[in-house]
């Protein structure tokens, strides 16, 4: 038997493998995975019962539409290679797919999940209410842009729009698209809308690209996402400040109904005449409020105050003064009977004492006693009027030279 060297040994592995195995399919779950700084991928596919060492090397990688992961079913298709050196063998990956899912569909869970850790989606710039002056970036020829201009013609006349003419889908879409992003967001727009019509999610692809959700992210300027129909959702509606379902809708949402606005500047107006008319009449009322306080505290309202309240004190005065007298006249009432009485009295008795006088007095003139008058008296008192006499008194005349004693026997009174 011939005594081979390591070496021949292992060339002569190498030579039976690499031309037994030129191309294989293997599947098995992914294990110590490394993406190296060359762009190379380095793992092990194992299973229950063994492991084979796998290399996809920088020229297949870049091909990839996923991350190769830790834990993850994978089928590779490729050729097996021998390491001479250290008798060890390999997968030399050609290609890769997931087990069990689509494999844009496991790129797209990873690129979100990667751009969310990034802060990708946190950036939400305001989107301004009346825009004047709106970038549209899509396809020149499709039936999007004259819908779009055709829900914006009836809603709202005022905004300017200006196409950004840029492919879709396709190669050459994903660098299209930043480069027309980003020379949008130097203009001064109020806003830029990324629009096309529904399609596969390999059709919608590049929208979901990195390069794409980038500049979104980087740009100044709010960005609208109104890719595909309402089901489809890509990474550029997570990474732009408002997500249309529709590029329509992205025309509804972005732009203000003019017959709405129309009603309410009505109702505004209603408002804003009520209100100023509330408000005219409190200042108007407060104004007279104010002039009446002003009135209150002018020398003149002063000096009439205390002319009425003059006037009620003087009525007040009179009121009581002429109480005052009534209550004293009350009292001096019973006063007044006895004292007119007694001066009744003291007048008869001064008259009574005067008379009596003037009798003595006129009884003794001489000169009326010379003329032939008598003084005639009964019981001691003179005669005034001799019907005061009754028949048979006694009388007593007297003259001046003379005094004589008689008797009525009749009288005749005239």
């Amino acid at each position: 038997m011939q005594i081979l060297s390591v070496s021949e040994v292992n060339h002569q592995i190498k030579s039976l493998l690499e031309a037994t195995f030129i191309q294989v399919n293997v599947s098995g779950e992914v294990s110590n995975c490394t993406h190296h700084s060359s762009g190379h991928i380095y793992f092990t596919l194992k299973d229950k019962d063994s492991s084979l060492k796998c290399v996809m090397f920088r020229g297949n990688a870049r091909n990839l539409r996923f991350r190769i992961e830790e834990g993850m079913s994978l089928q590779v298709n490729g050729t097996i290679s021998v390491y001479v050196p250290r008798g060890e063998y390999q997968l030399n990956c050609l290609s890769a797919t997931p087990s069990g899912i689509g494999e844009l569909t496991l790129a797209y869970e990873q690129l979100k999940k990667e751009f969310a850790e990034l802060g990708y989606f946190d950036k939400k710039l305001p989107i301004p209410k009346f825009p004047k002056k709106i970038a549209l970036i899509t396809s020149g020829t499709g039936a999007v842009l004259q819908d779009m201009l055709k829900i914006a013609s009836r809603r709202w006349r005022l905004t300017q729009f200006v196409l950004f003419d840029t492919l879709v889908q396709g190669e050459g879409a994903k660098e299209m698209i930043v480069k027309n992003i980003q020379y949008a967001d130097t203009l001064g727009f109020d806003c830029i809308i990324l629009a096309r019509g529904g399609g596969s999610l390999e059709d919608l692809w590049a929208f979901n690209e990195k390069i794409v959700v980038e500049a979104i992210f980087q740009a100044k300027t709010p960005i609208v996402s109104a890719i595909g129909h309402e089901p489809d959702v890509v990474l550029s509606d997570f990474a732009s400040s408002l997500r249309a379902p529709t590029p329509s809708a992205a025309m509804e949402l972005l732009l203000p109904d003019a017959n709405e606005w129309l009603l309410t500047l009505d109702a505004l107006n209603s408002n804003l005449e009520a209100t100023f008319k509330k408000i005219l009449h409190k200042k108007l009322d407060n104004l007279a409020q104010i002039d009446l306080l002003l009135q209150k505290l002018s020398p003149f309202s002063k000096l009439q105050r205390q002319e009425e309240k003059l006037k009620v004190y003087n009525e007040l005065l009179k009121s009581k003064f002429s109480h005052k007298l009534s209550i004293f006249a009350t009292k001096l009432e019973p006063y007044s009977f006895k004292f007119t009485q007694k001066i009744e009295q003291i007048l008869n008795k001064k008259n009574n004492a005067l008379l009596a006088l003037l009798t003595q007095f006129e009884a003794k003139n001489p000169n009326l006693q010379k003329k032939g008058y008598l003084k005639a008296s009964m019981q001691g008192k003179v005669l005034q009027n001799l019907k005061d006499v009754e028949i048979n008194s006694k009388l007593i005349l007297e003259d001046c030279s003379a005094k004589a004693e008689v008797q009525v026997l009749s009288k005749t009174c005239f």
